[in-house]
């Protein structure tokens, strides 16, 4: 395997200094008990982590968000507050979440769940694979059917977590007894129409990066445009698979409608991680200012198997990832202008949904873009 930098086209980064200075990542804020922040953005979707105690809620969030190490989260104390974490990668991944202890009691009058459920994009629900989850299962239908309730278009998420200890067969046959159990359970209540969506996940893989990505996804009025974006890219520039990732989590925003194979996306995240590793080490100033991506970050890593990994720089929290075959990169002058259209077309979608975010008072959801050629063209409204 060989990693090459090459200097970037002369034009690729034209449109980088229009951006605006508050693109991408803030200020970290400090996690922060709820009664001491009890007005949160309202402007940010809200995710919700919740579970029972021990099920990894707060290892998740730290693998994914916080580039904790999996080893590290054995020493994380069992979580007693509830937690909100401001996630801000960039404009399309810009988020909270909450992070629930497992005791919450909904029956509590203090709880003031309708004010939770009402705000919220996504409730994860987290459940131990490796220990006994009739109970979890009573919790997750209780609370599942009180946020439906207060709000049905909540994305129910289950991440059935920890299933690495298992072997293959059982974690088949886990996933399979856990959708039926929840499933049997909503149809006694008569809640037919709440929809739970179910992911194998762990912190010690990729599979909690695919779950995250998944549940991310959902959340973002600009997805449909980024896979039309990506479908045109890879049909004209003949690649096999692309991901839009944002760089810091390793979440995949959008990819093309090809099948997503997991190998291929360890692979993508994989490159991620050499190509900032080796620019922390050689690609930072002698003083050791200056950042480890940046607008001429660009990586190409050949494979022995004459499979070709192309990484581009997107905005300053985004990268492309491509996947394609060695006789197709020998027209690298045709992928490079093709990704240059795409590149200013991302940047139109993302500067018109912040300008139309300052001036509309339309209700929270509502896609914020247009469709855009990939030469920039603009096309009619989504």
């Amino acid at each position: 395997m060989s990693i090459q930098y090459e200097p970037p086209l002369a034009d690729s980064f034209g449109v980088a200094d229009s951006f605006p200075k508050d693109f991408g990542y803030g200020e970290e804020e400090e996690e922060g008990d709820i009664e001491d922040n009890p007005t949160p953005s309202d402007s940010k979707p809200r995710i919700l982590l919740m579970g029972l105690r021990r099920s990894g809620k707060s290892s998740i969030q730290k693998v994914v968000f916080h580039k904790m190490s999996p080893n590290e989260t054995l020493f994380l104390e069992s979580t007693n507050k509830i937690y909100k974490d401001d996630i801000s990668s960039s404009s399309f991944v810009n988020f909270q979440i909450w992070d629930f202890p497992g005791q919450v009691d909904f029956f509590d009058p203090t709880f003031d769940y309708e004010m939770i459920f009402r705000g919220t994009g996504a409730l994860i629900f987290v459940i131990d694979a490796q220990d006994d989850y009739v109970e979890a299962l009573g919790r997750l239908h209780l609370t599942v059917s009180r946020a439906y309730r207060v709000n049905p278009e909540i994305n129910f998420e289950v991440f059935i977590h920890k299933v690495d200890g298992l072997s293959d067969d059982h974690k088949i046959e886990t996933q399979r007894d856990i959708h039926q159990r929840a499933n049997d359970d909503l149809a006694d209540a008569s809640l037919e129409k709440l929809h739970l969506s179910f992911y194998l996940t762990s912190i010690y893989d990729h599979s909690i990066f695919e779950a995250f990505s998944k549940v991310v996804q959902k959340l973002l009025p600009q997805l449909p445009t980024l896979e039309n974006l990506l479908n045109i890219f890879i049909s004209n520039s003949g690649i096999e698979k692309a991901f839009l990732f944002d760089v810091v989590s390793k979440i995949y925003i959008a990819t093309d409608s090809s099948p997503v194979d997991m190998q291929s996306y360890e692979l993508c995240c994989d490159m991620i991680d050499v190509v900032i590793d080796v620019s922390c080490i050689y690609g930072l100033k002698e003083d050791g200012t200056g950042s480890a991506y940046d607008k001429e970050s660009m990586a190409i890593i050949r494979l022995n198997n004459t499979t070709v990994l192309y990484l581009k720089e997107v905005t300053k929290f985004l990268a492309l990832v491509c996947i394609l075959r060695e006789e197709s990169f020998e027209r690298k002058g045709l992928i490079d202008y093709n990704f240059h259209c795409f590149r200013k077309a991302i940047h139109e979608v993302f500067e018109v949904g912040v300008s139309t975010s300052r001036t509309s008072t339309q209700p929270a959801g509502t896609p914020l873009m247009k469709t855009v050629a990939l030469n920039g063209t603009p096309r009619s409204t989504v």
